[in-house]
């Protein structure tokens, strides 16, 4: 028998896979491909919606957001029933199903003849989709407990630079090769990471066991809910915060930049210096938080973001508000390799991908009330109040894990 093949492999003595970190590099180019699909349209959205038959500028506008906003709202439903099928059939079937059901409907939504449509295709994209949250999963699942810090870091970092390279490849893409060609060559390149998930990623099944009288599932089988409780409420407090400042970015930046033939192009260096800060900590906050406990890189994570934000506030110059961006990036790459690091040590595997769903489905949620909320806030109220209302609320989630940490330091891990 091949001594490769999914049958033959064992796994090491704590039970983990000993393709772990295949697995990793696997899921960290699928996550990066499909991140780059994701957001690629951002620059030309209200483009390709005006080539719909939409014309009114008000209109443009309105169904760019509902288009967007769209995928991340299905997603935000899906997530938890994905993550208890993976629990059931395997999560190398989910990352297949999710990597196939992308490449599929990019490919449609070039595809699509009107708004209406497009709406559609995203929403299907929401509920197709998934590859992030579910590599995330896997990886947490498949790597030893100790280096699952820094795996979940490395592959935050491919996450992140798939939010960078994919504006970029979307506003230089669409001028060569046209709006629709992007969506079909992004479904392509998609459709290649479906093929290197169906034949690189090796998950070894766990011996299957009945299920005894006394062995509950989902929720209740959590043996003590707080720290899991605390990790999902992180997460949403976390989105809300991340893009809660988006809608702002643009105007904001226009208060500061004297020209306004280059307020775009400091948005987008604005935007972009968060996410570079991510990619460059993460694997390094994750490594960390392996040697000193995930808890308290969390509560210091959230900490340092909550002061940073007090300054973006008052800024006088574009350059500061881009420097602080990039230092608030810096704290906040390892929130999210922490967060499903402590849910994952938590909880039993039989359940891992369940619960880490549920906290996926709270992050897309924070993704679609964060930026609603910045918009009423900074247009009812004023720009400032976006900043130091979303530093109130990061010190409020700092507060809130400093005290639902375990007292016991191993338990902090």
């Amino acid at each position: 028998m091949d001594a490769r093949s999914d049958t033959a492999a064992k796994p090491d003595a704590d039970g983990y896979s000993p393709y772990w970190r295949r697995n990793l590099f696997v899921c960290f180019a699928g996550s990066f491909t499909n991140i780059v699909a994701m957001t690629l349209l951002l620059p030309f959205l209200p483009l390709y919606v005006e080539q719909l038959g939409v014309t009114d500028h008000a209109a443009i506008v309105q169904w760019s957001g509902i288009a967007y906003g769209a995928t991340f709202f299905s997603a935000a439903l899906t997530a938890p029933l994905w993550g208890r099928l993976g629990d059931r059939y395997g999560r190398k079937t989910m990352l297949i199903r999710a990597s196939l059901g992308m490449a599929v409907s990019m490919s449609l939504i070039g595809l699509a003849g009107n708004v209406w449509q497009l709406v559609g295709l995203r929403l299907f994209a929401g509920v197709a989709g998934g590859y992030t949250s579910g590599s995330m999963i896997l990886v947490a699942t498949q790597t030893p407990k100790n280096r699952s810090g820094w795996a979940l870091g490395m592959l935050s970092s491919g996450i992140m630079a798939g939010n960078l390279v994919g504006p970029l490849v979307g506003g230089a893409l669409p001028p060569l090769i046209g709006v629709r060609n992007t969506f079909f060559l992004a479904g392509g390149v998609i459709f290649l990471a479906f093929l290197a998930t169906t034949f690189l990623i090796r998950e070894d099944k766990r011996p299957r066991r009945e299920k005894t009288a006394k062995e509950s599932a989902g929720w209740s089988a959590v043996p003590d809910k707080r720290p899991v409780l605390a990790m999902i409420v992180t997460g949403l407090l976390l989105m809300i915060a991340i893009m809660s400042i988006e809608p702002i970015i643009t105007v904001y930046v226009a208060q500061l930049v004297a020209d306004a033939g280059k307020v775009t192009m400091v948005s987008g260096l604005t935007m972009s210096a968060a996410a570079l800060g991510s990619i460059v900590s993460a694997s390094q906050l994750g490594k960390l938080a392996d040697r000193i406990g995930h808890w308290t890189v969390i509560t210091g994570c959230l900490a340092v973001s909550a002061v940073l934000l007090i300054p973006q506030a008052f800024v006088t110059a574009s350059w500061q508000l881009v420097f602080l961006r990039f230092l608030m990036g810096l704290a906040l790459g390892g929130l999210l390799p922490c967060i499903a690091s402590v849910i994952r040590h938590n909880v039993p595997d039989r359940i891992a991908g369940n619960i880490l769903g549920i906290s996926t489905s709270s992050q897309y949620a924070g993704q679609v009330i964060g930026p609603l909320a910045g918009g009423f806030v900074g247009g009812h109220i004023g720009m400032r109040a976006v900043f130091l209302g979303t530093a109130v609320l990061m010190a409020a989630g700092a507060a809130y894990n400093w005290l639902a940490r375990p007292n016991s330091r191993a338990d902090q891990r």
